[in-house]
């Protein structure tokens, strides 16, 4: 699914660049993708993106277990 139009970003582009390079925010996933915000409408999608991608590695190291 295509979350920026300005740059024709996909989810997956977005969660690629995290799985990479470990970035957390958006500015950081546009440098890693090679471009750079326009409108900003995609903002919000993107820091979901990120955030879940975030949450799913967290739990891929911790081997499925929760952290108290």
């Amino acid at each position: 699914m295509i979350v920026c139009s300005c740059n024709v970003l996909s989810d997956q582009d977005v969660r690629s660049a995290v799985k990479a390079e470990r970035t957390c925010s958006i500015r950081q996933v546009y440098g890693c993708l090679g471009c750079s915000a326009s409108c900003g409408r995609c903002a919000r999608t993107i820091r979901r993106i990120i955030d879940e991608a975030l949450a799913s590695a967290r739990a891929a190291s911790c081997n499925g277990r929760t952290q108290s």
